[in-house]
């Protein structure tokens, strides 16, 4: 992995932290930052191995890039993301997460980030408004947020939401049960659960420009939905015994 663009911690000092995976987001990562820059983020980039412009267009946006020599997936550019920041920000006390091709609306950055800010939560997922989500994807999540709900006895009404915020000491406890894939979010979550944290959701837009194809589609549910059942069973044993 290299790291790029020099930086004062002191300058960051008390300002709020952003962390964006991507890979070749070259049409959406510069507005983004923007976006998140002028909302008062300093905005760290992990560019997970992009063969466009991804690299060379984040850091003209002034983000802080680190960058992956291939492609790894969501999970471990997190994972790198995280070690950055527990290691270079001693004095960051949250971050946010969100992707880098404007799914969801970094303007929400605020509004996610605020429950752990006042102290009322360690962890907050968005929520989607599931009217704007096409058929398909909205069964998937259904299917997801039914088991994990079942499995971990929770009551959240959305599991999969790519917009969290986590406070320093979550990131320390879940940052070693991150994997890769699209599992990432339900095995943060589902490390956030065990930990007993407290967990906040709140609605943020969501915005799809594309449908995953049938096959595609079947195969990330049917994987997700197992590695929610097993965790689950792994919870629900390790609870009783």
């Amino acid at each position: 992995m290299k790291r790029v663009n020099k930086f004062s911690v002191e300058k960051v000092k008390g300002m709020r932290l952003a962390l964006v995976p991507a890979f070749n987001e070259e049409r959406t990562i510069e507005k983004v930052i923007s976006k998140l820059k002028k909302l008062g983020f300093e905005v760290i980039v992990v560019d997970d191995g992009s063969t466009d412009k991804t690299f060379e267009l984040a850091k003209k946006a002034g983000s802080i890039v680190l960058r992956h020599e291939e492609n790894k997936g969501k999970g471990l550019a997190l994972k790198t993301g995280f070690e950055y920041i527990l290691r270079e920000f001693p004095t960051a006390s949250s971050v946010i997460v969100i992707d880098a091709d404007l799914q969801y609306s970094p303007d929400d950055a605020i509004k996610v980030l605020k429950p752990i800010e006042e102290k009322k939560a360690d962890f907050v997922m968005g929520c989607r408004n599931w009217r704007e989500i096409p058929f398909r994807h909205r069964l998937g999540n259904f299917v997801w947020r039914t088991l994990f709900n079942l499995f971990f006895n929770t009551s959240l009404k959305d599991t999969n939401c790519g917009i969290i915020a986590l406070s320093r000491e979550t990131i320390k406890k879940v940052k070693k049960a991150i994997h890769g894939g699209y599992i990432i979010e339900n095995a943060i979550l589902a490390e956030v659960v065990k930990n007993k944290l407290r967990i906040e959701q709140v609605p943020v837009e969501v915005h799809y420009r594309s449908k995953s194809g049938l096959l595609r589609g079947i195969r990330v549910v049917l994987g997700i939905s197992i590695f929610i059942i097993i965790e689950g069973l792994k919870y629900r044993l390790g609870k009783r015994y």
